[in-house]
């Protein structure tokens, strides 16, 4: 069903009550994803980052630090951000990075800093009424050019709790407009996981661009 606007109370239980999942579940949700091989949405984000590597690059909902090792192997110079207490400390043991825990809904990021953002499988957390606020704030952390890749569970829009967990599943249009709203280009997009047919493919894999406001043109 689609999401109603959530007052003050419910956003903040929407946000504590998800966070409190992941921590107490860290140690299953490791087991359970520390071998997904998601090289295909690692490859989709370099891919498209101007200039020279390395890249600083922030793995947004980090989690454990599957990820941040495997940028930091690759020569990178990747920052880890997650609200989940467990997961940052997994995350710092695990790959040795930098990692700052903070909820989506109240990031302090520098400005003009990250080449790229890596957003796999965590901003389908973000109520839609939060939404272009965040999807702002990443925008502004990323360098002229910067990169922004997002991969979320796709569907019709439904938004609402899945267990204790609050989500939103976007279909492929609402996504990019929001996403387009804030200020970014689409670079390309594709479906996971790769080599199934599309209804077994339950993720929207997105790549896009940071826009100068010329670029923008009249866009709010």
């Amino acid at each position: 069903m689609k999401g109603d606007h959530l007052d003050e109370d419910q956003l903040a239980a929407a946000v504590a009550t998800t966070i409190r999942h992941y921590d107490d579940k860290a140690a299953a949700f490791w087991a359970g994803t520390h071998d997904h091989d998601v090289t295909q949405n690692l490859r989709a984000l370099l891919r498209h980052i101007g200039g020279a590597a390395p890249f600083r690059i922030l793995d947004l909902g980090c989690g454990p630090g599957r990820d941040l090792a495997t940028l930091r192997d690759m020569g990178h110079q990747p920052i880890g951000l997650d609200a989940a207490a467990r997961f940052c400390v997994m995350a710092r043991e695990w790959s040795g990075c930098e990692v700052w825990r903070q909820d989506m809904l109240a990031m302090e990021l520098p400005t003009d800093y990250f080449d790229g953002v890596f957003a796999n499988a965590v901003l389908f957390h973000v109520p839609t009424q939060e939404l272009p606020r965040v999807l702002k704030e990443l925008w502004t952390s990323l360098k002229a050019r910067g990169v922004l890749f997002s991969s979320n569970p796709r569907g019709q829009n439904e938004e609402g709790w899945q267990g204790d967990r609050y989500g939103v599943f976007h279909d492929r249009e609402q996504w990019s407009r929001y996403v387009t709203a804030a200020g970014f280009e689409e670079l390309e997009h594709y479906y996971r996981p790769p080599g199934q047919p599309r209804h077994r493919q339950p993720w929207l894999a997105t790549v896009w661009r940071k826009l100068d406001q010329t670029e923008r043109g009249d866009r709010p």
